[in-house]
């Protein structure tokens, strides 16, 4: 039969602890806010802030771009590989 049939269970969701979150800080794009037209693969230094340790492109969450500038970072940034200026891998 079932043994646990006459224990108590102290935890029946009323003490359970409510977090807050606070909302997040809205991030503006850097490419819109500089008004910056074009993404360039050949500005590796700036493409780098969008990269990983690993070398993985960050996401969008991240990065705080919109999506079109997301878009074009990420191209400029398999173009840059390509053209050897950043590493498919981290360092």
């Amino acid at each position: 039969m079932d043994k646990n049939r006459n224990k108590v269970n102290m935890n029946d969701g009323d003490d359970k602890v409510r977090r807050t979150r606070r909302p997040a800080k809205k991030r503006v794009c850097e490419y819109c806010q500089g008004h910056i037209d074009r993404v360039d693969y050949k500005d590796a230094e700036r493409l780098k802030k969008y990269t990983a340790e690993n070398g993985k492109i960050l996401p969008r969450r991240a990065t705080g771009l919109c999506a079109e500038h997301q878009r074009d970072v990420t191209t400029a940034i398999k173009r840059a590989r390509i053209m050897a200026l950043l590493p498919f891998r981290g360092e």
